[in-house]
């Protein structure tokens, strides 16, 4: 099968399209056929290896001294499942899936196998493959973190960096939980924002929201670039202060994706993409992505030639 192998640590040139096996599903294991996947700030964070130096060591530990211990980045998916193990009961050959691989990556090849009891779900009825893709990570992060935060109905919450993977998905939900909602982006995004539903928006590059009179119950910052200390003087009295800065892995479960799947089914979420890749224009993807000016999502066709279901 066809990949994009990591061939080492390095600027997206290490990226290379290759020949390599297709992995066979183990007993518990399904193996799925990809025909949508991302690319996601994260890929490129592994790629290039961004560490701060006290974390320098620790990190090659994890994910590998000279190049990632898992070659082959991508770390959501969408697609049909191909075939299964013999003990596997959740799922059947033709299912369409979504998924997220987390730090076990492997979703820019053209197949991958995960265990069934990993973070699957049938895909929304109402959504395409690539539309799918782009709801696992950026979906299951908002959820951990107003979960984290006990979003209630009448919240006040201002999400900083509005217009991201993460972002979108946050506007969205917080919507979907009764907020109401301030989104932090740039000016090219305000439209953006406010089409997911958000009640204000503010351009940072015109404006801080610190000097905002409003308090807020929960500030999310969505892309790591704040620090608390930044947002005392908006935060209500026993207000909380999320950020994706130093999440590791956030706590996800299938039943996240399920519960993604019946708001995209329901029109309460939809997916945001900015631009679409081939499997050949990965590296060109990580250079896009790597400017800090994408709106959602970039999307990456692994089988383009597919006719997808509605």
């Amino acid at each position: 099968m066809r990949a994009v192998v990591c061939t080492k640590y390095g600027s997206p040139d290490v990226l290379e399209l290759k020949e390599v096996m297709k992995p066979l599903p183990k007993d518990n294991e399904i193996q799925i056929k990809v025909y949508a996947t991302t690319v996601a700030t994260g890929d490129c964070r592994i790629r290039s290896f961004k560490s701060p130096p006290l974390l320098w060591l620790a990190m090659r530990i994890v994910l590998g001294f000279t190049k990632p211990r898992n070659p082959i980045l991508g770390v959501e998916l969408a697609g049909e499942v191909e075939a299964v193990g013999k003990n596997v009961k959740r799922f059947k050959k033709g299912d369409q899936v979504y998924a997220l691989s987390g730090m076990r990556c492997g979703a820019h090849a053209e197949y991958i196998c995960l265990s069934e009891d990993a973070v699957i779900a049938l895909k929304p009825n109402n959504a395409t493959y690539e539309e799918a893709a782009v709801i696992p990570f950026g979906g299951t992060t908002a959820l951990h973190f107003f979960r984290k935060g006990n979003i209630q109905v009448g919240m006040k919450v201002l999400i900083y960096g509005a217009s991201g993977s993460v972002g979108t998905a946050a506007v969205q939900l917080a919507k979907y939980y009764g907020a109401e909602v301030t989104g932090v982006c740039s000016g090219r995004n305000v439209d953006l924002v406010q089409s997911l539903g958000a009640d204000h928006v503010i351009d940072y590059t015109k404006e801080d929201f610190i000097g905002s009179a409003d308090r807020y119950d929960i500030i999310f910052d969505a892309i790591g670039k704040i620090k608390k200390s930044h947002c005392i003087k908006v935060l209500a009295p026993n207000g909380k202060f999320l950020t994706v800065d130093g999440l590791g892995i956030a706590k996800v479960s299938a039943d996240d994706l399920i519960f993604l799947k019946e708001l995209m089914e329901k029109g309460k979420v939809k997916a945001v993409i900015d631009r679409r890749y081939s499997l050949e224009q990965v590296p060109e993807a990580h250079r896009y992505v790597e400017t800090g000016r994408k709106r959602g999502n970039v999307v990456v066709h692994v089988h383009p030639t597919h006719k997808e279901i509605q």
